[in-house]
């Protein structure tokens, strides 16, 4: 550290060996990969009230804040970092074996392909450099070379021509600056068509998987109906995770107010599907926290904004029970069921019993196919839509995706917090919500707090998708913000720091954006294709 330069010419020269292995180590050893990659923020691992665990983040993106965002460096803090990075990297280099089969490397290079285009070159990972569009052609060119190894393995060789071209032309297009790469037309373009020649590729190799995970084996957009394995987002306790017909019976009992106690109200009381699922209120008579979609919401790892619960199934009973919506208990719940020979002789087609989570799963079945991906942006970045995207709104989805850092939480193809490619994790964030617009006090909400009194975890809330965002304000957990201007304004100030409220465990950066008022206008021109149609 007394020649920072050097110092600095070391990482990148490791950052780019380590993103040089990133698709297999990321697909054979994903819980180190994390590690390795993890944001400079303490993780909090909550397995229930006598398990919390709080770890302090080590590995590539901590080193790059330290080497080229922080003036005071402290030689004993660095290297204790970078010696911990070391240990880890020399482990897995002793430990990793690995026998790769077909299948296992359509699923590795179809993982490396959505995570560049996901989370690769929004920034993700590289929040002081900026040198995504770099990595990911470091990334490239190492698929270059793995599909190099497999050349005599293709029966249709043109079809290996066309595959090692269309790597060659994405390193291409990546060479770019950061703020203005044109990220929609990498994704139709480059992404889109790689993912065609996988299943191409697949056929030609009689590749035959032994299962699914999150993301379809047949995947040919990222952002379609088609994109998503719906049961790996389910809890896998009945098969029928999406059925029509029971889909048809969840919708009835979604908007039947028998369940609660006073027969007043229904899940659609709440959930109003003109408004995507939402109410259009700030909160609800008697609840604290905003109502959040229900449009998407299968694909997610936790549910409520705190989390508290871990699925579709889950959450209803929390709404049974809760005294300010049915105020009632899953004995009523499941009688009114068994009372009703309309609904008892027809669930009996798809259920050996009916019970409560017979009839929760029924609700949920119909929850888990409000996913239409019919939007605006889904039919023009697929080529389904004559009419294109404008200028604004291009340029909208690459500020987004890129300057804005709206992607780096908000993550497509549903634009929540559920972390691409493998999906298996749904992030919180603490932003630092005012309690009324433009003032200095914090909202007194303390979020995914309030579950396992995790002081570090004080102010976190999940994020939601913003799918459908223009007919599901006002915005935030507590509903503060009536317009996306007002939204785009505070994050372009930085969110609650930059606003001036003292946040001790704010997860976003309190640099201001410095977006202009066009651009915010662009961005939000983006975010109103995404409503479904």
């Amino acid at each position: 550290l007394m020649y920072p330069e050097m110092a600095q010419m070391h990482y990148k020269l490791s950052r780019k060996y380590f993103k040089r292995a990133e698709p297999i180590m990321a697909f054979i050893d994903k819980a180190n990969y994390k590690a390795l990659n993890q944001a400079n923020l303490l993780k909090v691992e909550e397995e229930d009230l006598t398990d919390v665990k709080i770890v302090k983040p080590f590995g590539y993106q901590v080193i790059e804040e330290m080497l080229f965002n922080d003036d005071s460096l402290d030689f004993n803090v660095v290297n204790n970092v970078v010696t911990q990075t070391t240990n880890r990297l020399n482990l897995i280099k002793k430990n990793s074996h690995f026998k790769f089969k077909s299948h296992h490397l359509i699923w590795m290079i179809r993982n490396q392909v959505a995570r560049i285009a996901l989370t690769g070159i929004t920034g993700f990972d590289s929040p002081v450099l900026e040198q995504s569009l770099q990595e990911s052609q470091f990334i490239y060119q190492q698929l270059i070379s793995i599909s190099e190894l497999y050349e005599m393995q293709f029966n249709d060789k043109d079809l290996y021509k066309k595959w090692i071209n269309s790597l060659l032309s994405a390193v291409q297009f990546l060479k770019s600056e950061f703020n203005t790469f044109d990220r929609y037309s990498f994704i139709k373009y480059h992404t889109h068509e790689q993912l065609g020649l996988l299943v191409e590729i697949q056929k030609d190799w009689n590749v035959k998987f032994p299962f699914e995970m999150a993301l379809d084996n047949d995947l040919k957009s990222l952002f379609s109906d088609k994109t998503f394995n719906i049961p790996f987002f389910s809890d896998g306790n009945y098969n029928t995770v999406y059925n029509s017909e029971v889909s048809k019976i969840g919708k009835r009992l979604f908007n039947d107010k028998r369940f609660s106690i006073n027969q007043d109200m229904s899940c659609a009381t709440c959930h109003k599907a003109e408004l995507a699922f939402t109410d259009g209120q700030k909160s609800f008579k008697g609840q604290q926290r905003n109502t959040p979609m229900l449009s998407y919401a299968t694909f997610q790892q936790s549910f409520f904004y705190d989390g508290r619960s871990g699925s579709l199934e889950g959450q209803i009973v929390d709404v049974v029970e809760n005294k300010n919506e049915f105020h009632s208990n899953l004995k009523h719940f499941v009688n009114v069921v068994k009372n009703d020979t309309s609904y008892s002789n027809a669930l009996a087609l798809y259920y050996d019993d009916i019970d409560d989570y017979t009839v929760r799963n029924t609700i949920s079945t119909y929850v888990r196919g409000l996913n239409k991906f019919n939007s605006t942006f889904d039919l023009a970045i697929n080529n389904l839509k004559e009419e294109k995207l404008s200028t604004q709104e291009i340029n909208g989805f690459n500020l987004f995706t890129g300057k804005a850092k709206c992607a780096t939480c908000h993550f497509a193809p549903v634009f929540n917090g559920t972390i691409p490619p493998n999906f298996n994790e749904t992030e919180f964030e603490s932003i630092g919500v005012p309690s009324i617009k433009d003032s200095l006090v914090m909202d007194n909400d303390y979020g995914r707090f309030n579950v396992f009194k995790t002081e570090a975890r004080k102010g976190y809330f999940k994020t939601p998708s913003i799918r459908n965002i223009s007919i599901t304000g006002p915005y935030m957990h507590n509903g503060v913000f009536n317009t996306l201007e007002e939204v785009m304004h505070f994050y372009n100030k930085g969110g609650g720091k930059g606003i001036g409220l003292d946040i001790e465990n704010e997860s976003l950066p309190s640099a201001p954006l410095n977006l202009s008022d066009s651009e915010i206008s662009d961005v939000i021109s983006f975010m109103l294709t995404l409503k479904d149609n």
